[in-house]
């Protein structure tokens, strides 16, 4: 083959478009079933984007905007899905791909200049180009405590959930995890469950989403405004449409600040997350917004000391990944939901019918587990990928994730990464960033095709330079300074720190762009 593609989520879909459009051949392979990627698997009750619809879907084709309607403004699981597959079926991508197929090698030939790639069909496929859209988000991370296989009831994973319907009525259910995934999957469980435990270690910030039906008027005017929408986007910090400000937090009063503040808890949490300017780099502004968030759970749950359980304190806020809810602080306030603060009294181990902790055991009949992912760099190190002289990846970031651009390493030649580590990745609108990516490296194939080059790679120098602008940006922030995924720091021995980078999509599109109008001069070609 020309390419291939590993991952047929949105970002694996279009680069299979894209490479076959150019005229390559090209193979995809996906784990899961059908397209879909995280939201294939993503099936838990309640799971649904926090990014508008308007950002969370294509721009890259007009016709496939024009004849795709979204009913909500924050659209649910089933219709992100449905809307996948409607790509899928109008660019008929899936006669490239082979779903229920792991790639589980990858080795960089230099003598024929191509990858060999392994697969658990025990497939050997060769492809000048390899283009990894595994995703920020898509190897699960299971609990560190023991004991979790002697459980003798419903195990259920949020990244892999049954993909029929679960029934939690009378039974006993236990959720570890409050990151996103959890704070969905609390209100729709606790409306169920006879009694329902939640198991805290870190509390997380989440904000109303305020969710809205799309009147078929808006539609309208919305279709016919894609094409503006889009160019904002791509020239915005965001790579999105989500409200902004240049705004810091103290030019304005206690009184306004405060009045601006109850407006956007009203209006929707994205609003709320736009407020300010400097809220990711001045602390003292940071906390000020921090505590009237705090001031809302203390307003929202009945039992002070639930509220008090429940208030994040110890990192910045939205330095985690910030959540958006429908109802999450209003479940703790039903009698059969209990909050079990795990600072206060750590789980000890799973066993045959419950959890115990150190203050004694939860007896369960079903246990959900939403301990989320390991991000960013945890799919490329799931497999062996070899490049040149034999050199591995996992070698290669035995320190950290080391790229240039998020989407090329030096030493592994042909072989780029979309949504990668030191790019914008999850600071960004993750769609946007895919087209974008895939256009640069498209474009790079291209180029390369054009003037008969066999191989690229990023110069270590070039690399080099780039990583210390990831570094230097990242201390200038407030997100480096939780323990989140974002700097590995929910996988065990894995490298701390914030490998993304925090420049925002805008400069980094104008980086990339500038590369390419320079000639790659920042890459060996042979």
């Amino acid at each position: 083959m020309d390419a291939i593609v590993v991952g047929a989520g949105f970002g694996g879909m279009y680069a299979v478009h894209k490479l076959n459009e150019m005229g390559l051949s090209v193979a995809g392979f996906e784990a899961g079933g059908d397209v879909g990627g995280v939201w294939y698997w993503n099936r838990y009750p309640g799971a649904r984007c926090d990014l508008m619809c308007v950002d969370y879907s294509y721009g890259f084709s007009d016709a496939l905007q024009q004849e795709w309607t979204w009913s909500e403004q924050f659209a649910a699981q089933p219709e992100i899905l449905a809307y996948a597959n409607f790509v899928a079926d109008k660019l008929d991508l899936r006669r490239h791909f082979h779903f229920e197929t792991r790639v589980t090698g990858a080795t960089w030939d230099a003598e024929a200049n191509n990858w060999i790639m392994i697969t658990d069909r025990g497939d050997e496929i060769r492809a000048t180009y390899c283009i990894m859209a595994t995703g920020p988000l898509s190897i699960p991370k299971d609990p560190e405590f023991p004991g979790l296989e002697t459980f003798e009831g419903e195990v259920l994973r949020a990244a892999k959930w049954p993909h029929t319907p679960v029934d939690f009525a009378g039974k006993r259910v236990g959720l570890v995890g409050t990151g996103s995934s959890g704070i969905q999957i609390v209100p729709v469980v606790a409306a169920q469950a006879a009694e329902f435990h939640v198991f805290q270690r870190t509390p997380s910030y989440t904000m109303p989403m305020r969710n809205t039906a799309l009147d078929p008027d808006y539609v309208t005017e919305l279709k016919r405004n894609y094409p503006a929408i889009r160019a904002v986007a791509r020239a915005s910090h965001l790579g999105g449409v989500r409200p902004v400000t240049s705004r810091p937090f103290f030019s304005i009063t206690p009184s306004q600040r405060q009045r601006v503040m109850e407006d956007a808890w009203a209006r929707g949490g994205l609003d709320f997350l736009g407020l300010f300017s400097d809220l990711l780099t001045n602390p003292e502004a940071n906390e000020q917004v921090a505590e009237f968030v705090r001031g809302k759970i203390a307003a929202t749950v009945n039992d002070p000391a639930t509220a008090e359980a429940l208030k994040p304190r110890g990192y910045p806020i939205f330095a985690r990944r910030p959540c958006l809810d429908t109802g999450y602080y209003e479940a703790f306030n039903l009698p059969h939901v209990h909050l079990v603060d795990c600072i206060k009294h750590p789980i000890e181990r799973v066993t045959a019918h419950g959890i115990t902790t150190t203050a004694g055991t939860v007896a369960l009949d079903t246990l959900i587990v939403a301990t989320g992912y390991d991000g960013l760099s945890g799919a490329l190190l799931a497999f062996e990928v070899a490049g040149r002289d034999g050199h591995t990846v996992r070698e290669k970031w035995a320190g950290g994730a080391r790229s240039y651009l998020g989407l090329m390493m030096a030493g592994f030649p042909n072989l780029f990464m979309l949504c990668g580590p030191n790019g914008p990745a999850a600071l960004a609108n993750i769609i946007t960033l895919d087209e974008q990516n895939v256009n640069w490296i498209c474009q790079l194939i291209d180029h390369m095709r054009t003037n008969s080059i066999a191989s690229v790679e990023p110069q270590p120098a070039a690399e080099d330079a780039w990583m210390e602008q990831v570094f230097s940006l990242a201390e200038l922030t407030l997100v480096s300074k939780a323990n989140t995924w974002y700097v590995g720091a929910n996988v065990d021995g894995k490298p701390r720190g914030l490998s993304m980078y925090t420049g925002g999509f805008f400069k980094y599109n104008e980086t990339c762009t500038n590369v390419a109008l320079r000639g790659y001069d920042t890459l060996r070609f042979a």
